[in-house]
C-alpha cells in the first residue's frame, strides 16, 4: 500500500488488525489532533468480545496511551503538604495480580535505565511513594514522599507499562489474554535525550519478541529513531494525516525516504496550496516553519525568510499578512477558508521560500 483512503477511524484500526499477521508491527506518524488516540481506542474496542449468556467481555490489546496515563492520579497532601502519593486505579484491570507478581522489582529494572529517584508500592491502600537519596556534604539522606516531576512521572509510567508488557510477552497467565500492544505517544513531557532512550529501547523490545505491537506518535525525532532502529525489520511505517476537504484519512507509506517533520508539513502545505483548498489556520503552519528555518539560519526574526518580490520589495505585505492571519485565533477544528486575495498571498511566500531553500522536488509528487 503505498497510500489509501479511509472514510473513518475505525475502518483504519480494522485494516491493521486485518493486515498484522504479515507485519511484526506499525510505526505510525501523525500530528496532534488527528486522531492518534481515538485511533488506540477504536483498535482496543475491535478486540472487545462479549461472551455468549453473560455479560462479561474478553480484550486482546493492552495499551498505552492517554488513558493509561490517566489510572496514575495524584493526591498531594494539601491538608499537611507531607505525604504526596501516586494512587493507583485498583478497578482497572491494568493493574491485574501485581501485587503477587512483585512488580516493584519488574519496574524497577527498566526505571533505572532511565532515571535515578526510586519508589514504593503500597499495595494494600494502592498508591506508590517516590524517594530519592539527596546528598548533603558528606552524608547521603533518603527523602520520601517526594513529588517528582512531569517527565519522571511519565518515565514512571512508562516502566510500570513495560513491566506488564513484558509479562504479556512472558504469556504470564495474569496477561495470557493479550494478543496485540498497541502504545500511542509514550514520550509527552520528555526531552529528546530520554525520547530517543525510549524509542532505542522499545525497538529493541520488538525486535526480540513475537508479539504483534501498533506504535504511534507525533514526535519527529522519536519517529525518526525508530524508523531506523526497525528499518530491516518486518515493521510497516505509515504517516496518518486527515483529508481537509472531506473529512476521511490518508494513510501512506513513508518508503525508504527519511521522515522529516518539517518536509512532511510543507508537502501537506504544496498540496494544499495547489488544490486551492487553504484554510486560515495553514498561515500557523506556514510562519511555524519559517521561525524554525530562521533559527536555524541564524537570524533573529522569521521575516529574513520571507522571499521579497516585484509586488512587494520591502517584504512587509507578506509579513504582516502571516502576522495577521497567524494570530487570529484560528483553529485546525474549525476551518475557515481564505478570501482568494489571501490564497496569492500565501502561495506568493510559500513558492518564494521553497525556491530559495531548495528541496528534493520528488517529495512533493503525489503517488
Amino acid at each position: 500500500m503505498t497510500s489509501k483512503t479511509f472514510p473513518n477511524l475505525k475502518k483504519i484500526a480494522q485494516n491493521m488488525r486485518d493486515t498484522l499477521g504479515d507485519k511484526k508491527c506499525y510505526l505510525i506518524f501523525a500530528h496532534n489532533g488527528t486522531g492518534k488516540t481515538r485511533l488506540s481506542c477504536m483498535f482496543k474496542d475491535l478486540g472487545k468480545k462479549t461472551i455468549r449468556n453473560t455479560e462479561e467481555k474478553t480484550v486482546d490489546t493492552l495499551y498505552y496511551n492517554a488513558f493509561t496515563e490517566d489510572l496514575f492520579t495524584w493526591n498531594n497532601d494539601l491538608e499537611s503538604d507531607t505525604q504526596r502519593v501516586l494512587m493507583l486505579n485498583k478497578e482497572s484491570r491494568f493493574f491485574n495480580g501485581i501485587k503477587e507478581l512483585e512488580m516493584d522489582t519488574r519496574i524497577r529494572d527498566f526505571l533505572r535505565i532511565y532515571a535515578d529517584f526510586d519508589f514504593r508500592i503500597d499495595y494494600d491502600d494502592w498508591y506508590v511513594v517516590f524517594l530519592r537519596d539527596v546528598q548533603i556534604r558528606n552524608t547521603t539522606r533518603r527523602e520520601e514522599y517526594i513529588k517528582i516531576s512531569r517527565g519522571e512521572e511519565n518515565i514512571f509510567i512508562w516502566s510500570f507499562f513495560l513491566a506488564i508488557a513484558q509479562l504479556a510477552i512472558d504469556k504470564d497467565p495474569a496477561y495470557d489474554w493479550v494478543k496485540y500492544i498497541y502504545i500511542d505517544d509514550p514520550i509527552s513531557s520528555l526531552d529528546d535525550n530520554n525520547a530517543v532512550a525510549v524509542a532505542c529501547h522499545l525497538a529493541q523490545l520488538i525486535k526480540t519478541n513475537d508479539m504483534k505491537m501498533v506504535v504511534s506518535t507525533h514526535h519527529a525525532l522519536f519517529f525518526n529513531v525508530m524508523y531506523n532502529e526497525l528499518k530491516r525489520d518486518s515493521t510497516a511505517k505509515r504517516f496518518l494525516s486527515k483529508k481537509d476537504d472531506t473529512g476521511k484519512y490518508l494513510v501512506r507509506d513513508t518508503g525508504d525516504t527519511p521522515f522529516f517533520h518539517h518536509i512532511e508539513l510543507l508537502k501537506q502545505l504544496k498540496r494544499v496550496a495547489d488544490s486551492g483548498k487553504l484554510y486560515t489556520y495553514h498561515f500557523n503552519i506556514l510562519r511555524n516553519i519559517l521561525e524554525k528555518t530562521s533559527s536555524f539560519h541564524g537570524f533573529d526574526n522569521f521575516s529574513s525568510c520571507i522571499k521579497q518580490d516585484e509586488t512587494d520589495l520591502d517584504g512587509t505585505i507578506h509579513l504582516r499578512m502571516t502576522q495577521l492571519l497567524n494570530h487570529g485565533g484560528y483553529s485546525i477544528f474549525e476551518p475557515v477558508e481564505m478570501v482568494e486575495d489571501n490564497k496569492r498571498i500565501f502561495k506568493e511566500i510559500l513558492n518564494g521560500f521553497m525556491d530559495t531553500y531548495k528541496f528534493n522536488t520528488e517529495l512533493f509528487i503525489e503517488k
